[in-house]
């Protein structure tokens, strides 16, 4: 059985970084965009200088989860500031949670999700949410297992194209 953990990302990481959010997020998403639009979200949205500044946030934190040395999947995890929405209090936001297709029915991204949801826990928030393309529903069903459910939307712009990703949230006990 292939072995899979997560670790946290350092700074000389941030060019793997870069080509997994970029090949992660089209992979997802080529069929769901235009080509220009794809194109120009990649360049700007997971610019090296854009990653950066977000994994130098306090508030931010990057994970990647490897097999055999080989960076399958990450996750972005943001609080307080770095939320991308101010919408609950004492909230931890799952920005980003992508994985390799060729691993998706291995549980990594449980693996993640699980992560996401220890720190979580460890660090007292009392909820925990997300961003979703409304037309994602494979996403959805895979949040919805956890507990997630649906609050609130927002618009998501892909390159000139504005999307509308649903929020959804879990409240911790």
């Amino acid at each position: 059985m292939e072995s899979f953990h997560i670790q946290s990302i350092q700074k000389d990481d941030l060019p793997a970084l870069q080509q997994i959010s970029q090949s992660t997020f089209y992979e997802t998403f080529v069929n769901d965009c235009a080509a220009e639009d794809m194109a120009s979200f990649l360049k700007e949205d997971f610019s090296l200088d854009k990653l950066a500044a977000e994994f130098e946030n306090p508030f931010s934190r990057f994970y990647f989860v490897e097999s055999k040395s080989e960076i399958i999947g990450y996750l972005k995890l943001n609080h307080d500031q770095a939320q991308t929405e101010q919408k609950l209090n004492r909230a931890l936001e799952i920005e980003r949670l992508y994985v390799v297709s060729a691993f998706h029915g291995q549980n990594i991204g449980k693996m993640l999700m699980e992560k996401a949801l220890q720190i979580a826990r460890k660090e007292n928030f009392q909820w925990v949410w997300l961003g979703v393309w409304e037309n994602n529903a494979r996403a959805i069903r895979f949040y919805e297992k956890f507990g997630f459910a649906i609050f609130d939307s927002h618009i998501f712009k892909v390159g000139s194209d504005n999307q509308t990703d649903v929020l959804m949230r879990l409240k911790l006990e």
